[in-house]
This record gives structure tokens, C-alpha cells and sequence, in this order.
């Protein structure tokens, strides 16, 4: 018991300074990281990068700035940090493996937010599917289709393979072919499919609409139908197109051939 006294006697006042040190370094240090985490996050939302990326990569750099500032007291308590570090080293490599998958989609989130090769409300095609888009997060992107049903897309899925953005321009081109029979009149039918194109206003003039000759196939002369309309009409339109000519076709006698096969039948008389 006597030697205990005289060693905290011979020794407190050293271990009293070097933890005050440490708990300086530790509050002064927690200040400076929490300030440049903040001046991080404020030079991000100047350059424009998404909200959800910024508080996310704001949490991390001020996470790590902090088990930086940790080791650096405990290092001054006079502990080994080495050992410490790499411990944490193997346990960081342990959690990487278990959640590599996850990982790979947040690192396509964080593509994906950088790059931005569509926004919430765009209609796209990727990763197998095709809807709206309603969120973007870190891990995952939810879609919903055009009846109503939620889809959940990994990231990895979509950054991984080709994106469709059918939103991303503010026009589309719409293609049609409409097949008239060999007998018919081209240019009845060109005049035909122009009158109902003129009649409806969603279709743009600039770019001027088109009607050509597409193909010479086996039982129908193919046109192909062309116009231009706001991204946003282009369904309708192509619906109210489809309907409409084929009403004026009907009218003008001007047929749309189908595929046929004649059979003939060869009976063959038994001999007996």
C-alpha cells in the first residue's frame, strides 16, 4: 500500500497533465471536425450536389475526423495506437466482405447522385425495369409503373447495366407503319395520313412530321409514319394516330393487308 502511494505521489501530477492534455486535444479536435465537416457540406450544396449527399458524406468525414482525433489523445496518454489501429483495420476489412453487396450499391448511389442521368419524376428503363422514378437513395431507387405497382431497383442493378432516361429531352419522335395493300394508292394514303397529322395540334411542325415508303414486304407496301411531339404527348398521340388513320383508311376503301397462306389439298386415290 506504502509503494502504491508513493507512486501515484511520485506519478499523478505527469498522468493529471497528460489526460488534461488529451481531453484538450479531444474537445479542441472535435470542434475543428464538426466545423470542417460543416465547411465540407457548405462547399457541396455551392456546387449543387444533391441534399440526401451531402448530409451523408458530411456524417462520414466528420466520423472519421473524430476517430482521428480519438487516436490522437490516446496517443497521448502515451498507448500504442499501432496495435489499436490495425485491430480496427481487420475489424473495417471483416465488415467489407460481410457487406460488400451492400457497398457496391451504395457506391452506385453515390454515382448515380454525382451523375445524375435522371431525376425523380423521369420515366426510365434500367436494371430490368421501367417506371416513374419516385427516390433516389444510397442503396436502392423506388419506381412505381404505369399501373401503380412500387419497385424496388439496387443500385448496383441500374449503374451497372444500359439507363433509357425517356424523360430526359423535351421531345420524342413518334414511329409508325401502317401497311397498305399493292393495289392501293401511295399517294392517297400519304395524303391521307398528312391531313390527320395537320389536324391534330400536339404534333410539332419543327421538325416536320414524315411520311416515306419503308419497306416493299411480302404482302403489304409499308409506310412509315414519323412526327414529332412533347415528350409528354407522346402516348396520346401515338394512340389517337393508330385510331384516327385507320378510321380514314376504312373510309377511303384504302385496306391494311394481313399475312396469308393458301393450302391446297392434293387427295391421292388408293389403288386396289
Amino acid at each position: 500500500m506504502e509503494n502504491l502511494i508513493n507512486w501515484v505521489s511520485e506519478n499523478g501530477v505527469d498522468w493529471a497533465i497528460q489526460i488534461g492534455i488529451a481531453i484538450a486535444i479531444f474537445i479542441v479536435g472535435k470542434y475543428v471536425a464538426r466545423m470542417l465537416s460543416k465547411l465540407l457540406q457548405r462547399a457541396m450544396r455551392k456546387s449543387g450536389t444533391e441534399e440526401m449527399l451531402v448530409g451523408f458524406i458530411g456524417n462520414i468525414s466528420y466520423a472519421v475526423l473524430l476517430i482521428a482525433v480519438v487516436l490522437a489523445a490516446v496517443d497521448s496518454l502515451g498507448v500504442n495506437v499501432t496495435s489499436l489501429m490495425a485491430i480496427l483495420g481487420a475489424a473495417g476489412l471483416a465488415v467489407g466482405l460481410a457487406l460488400k453487396d451492400s457497398l457496391g450499391n451504395f457506391a452506385a448511389g453515390v454515382m448515380i447522385i454525382i451523375f445524375r442521368p435522371f431525376k425523380i419524376g423521369d420515366f426510365i428503363t434500367a436494371g430490368g425495369a421501367s417506371g416513374v422514378v419516385d427516390e433516389i437513395g444510397l442503396f436502392a431507387t423506388l419506381m412505381h409503373t404505369g399501373d401503380n405497382q412500387r419497385m424496388i431497383i439496387p443500385n448496383s442493378g441500374i449503374i451497372g447495366g444500359n439507363i433509357t432516361n425517356t424523360s430526359a429531352l423535351p421531345t420524342r419522335r413518334v414511329d409508325l407503319v401502317f401497311g397498305i395493300g399493292y393495289d392501293d394508292n401511295i399517294g392517297q394514303a400519304r395524303d391521307i395520313i398528312m391531313s390527320v397529322i395537320e389536324g391534330d395540334e400536339r404534333i410539332l411542325k419543327d421538325p416536320a412530321p414524315a411520311v416515306t415508303v419503308g419497306e416493299l414486304a411480302d404482302s403489304s407496301v409499308n409506310l412509315n409514319v414519323r412526327p414529332w411531339v412533347n415528350s409528354g404527348d407522346y402516348w396520346p398521340v401515338r394512340a389517337d394516330l393508330l385510331e384516327h388513320i385507320k378510321l380514314k383508311f376504312d373510309a377511303a376503301g384504302i385496306s391494311i393487308p394481313y399475312p396469308q397462306q393458301d393450302v391446297y389439298m392434293h387427295e391421292v386415290k388408293a389403288t386396289g
